[in-house]
């Protein structure tokens, strides 16, 4: 049984780490009110993107003149999974889930007899993918010298993914990351980044209907829309991300926080039952000394 002092050491150790988890909570929560807005702001704009690219398309439709960013090369052989990852820990499994899904994703397309390499974007997911495909990892995108990735990283990535497409290193790309929905939900999502998926029916059953004439040409315009349009859902999933640390975070520290105080009253009932026993004893020995005499 642990002595006197060694309990109070440990109440007065486990007081301490509450006080950082509850800060880090706090810390969390006023950091995602910013992110969140952040997030949900880019969304209209990033869907509003995709309803042009789909009017475009269904007007070129599949026709050589298609840019390469639309028509594909020809082929879906290699495959390139670009996994969106935090730069720092204690979020909860977040990171965890994301690479689950990544893997997962890998497996079926290592399954169908696709080649499979990875492009990694914060230090979390490395370690893990790095365990089961060291040698598919193609490239790693470093977020961690600036404190809140922005449009700038992401149309970094975006033209790196584009230069890689072009030179031919693989003719699909995915993109994997977390959608954030509230601070106890995150969702995994893997979704086609290049080439640029074509447009639902309705998309383009609407574009059929109706009468627009462009200026210049609607593959002109497609040429400088599809590389915005990956810079756009890179940053997206970028916001995304950044929402879902914070939520994550947040909730992650609320539970160690609450997991703290409930250790601390088990060690204090524990110190209270060991002091009283210790009290019992010294009484019975100072007791038995007295009729001793």
């Amino acid at each position: 049984m642990a002595s006197l002092k060694e309990l109070k050491g440990r109440i007065n150790s486990v007081k301490s780490t509450q006080k950082i988890t509850k800060a880090k909570q706090m810390v969390a929560a006023a950091k995602l009110r910013k992110a969140q807005a952040a997030a949900e702001a880019a969304r209209p704009y990033a869907e509003r993107l995709s309803a042009v690219m789909a009017s475009l398309a269904a007007k070129i439709g599949g026709s050589d003149s298609a840019p390469r960013l639309l028509a594909g090369t020809g082929g879906d052989k290699r495959h390139l999974l670009v996994v969106v990852n935090t730069d720092k820990g204690l979020c909860g499994a977040l990171n965890a889930n994301v690479v689950k899904a990544a893997k997962i994703k890998a497996r079926a397309l290592i399954a169908e007899g696709k080649d499979v390499t990875f492009y990694l974007v914060g230090k979390k997911g490395r370690a893990p993918i790095k365990r089961d495909y060291a040698d598919r990892i193609e490239q790693n995108f470093d977020t961690s010298t600036v404190r809140d990735p922005g449009f700038g990283e992401a149309e970094a990535i975006a033209d790196e993914l584009i230069a890689m497409y072009e030179a031919g290193k693989f003719d699909v790309a995915h993109l994997v990351y977390p959608i954030f929905k509230s601070a106890l939900a995150q969702d995994p999502t893997v979704q086609q980044l290049i080439p640029v998926p074509a447009p639902q029916a309705e998309a383009e059953a609407g574009a059929a209907d109706a009468v627009v004439e462009y200026e210049p040409d609607e593959e002109a315009i497609l040429e400088e829309l599809l590389p915005r349009y990956v810079k756009t859902q890179v940053f997206g999933a970028l916001l995304e991300i950044a929402a879902s640390e914070q939520g994550a975070s947040m909730t992650a520290m609320d539970n160690a926080t609450r997991n703290a105080g409930e250790l601390i009253n088990k060690l204090t009932i524990q110190y209270n039952r060991s002091r009283q026993a210790a009290i019992t004893t010294e009484l019975i020995e100072i007791i038995a000394g007295a009729e001793a005499l």
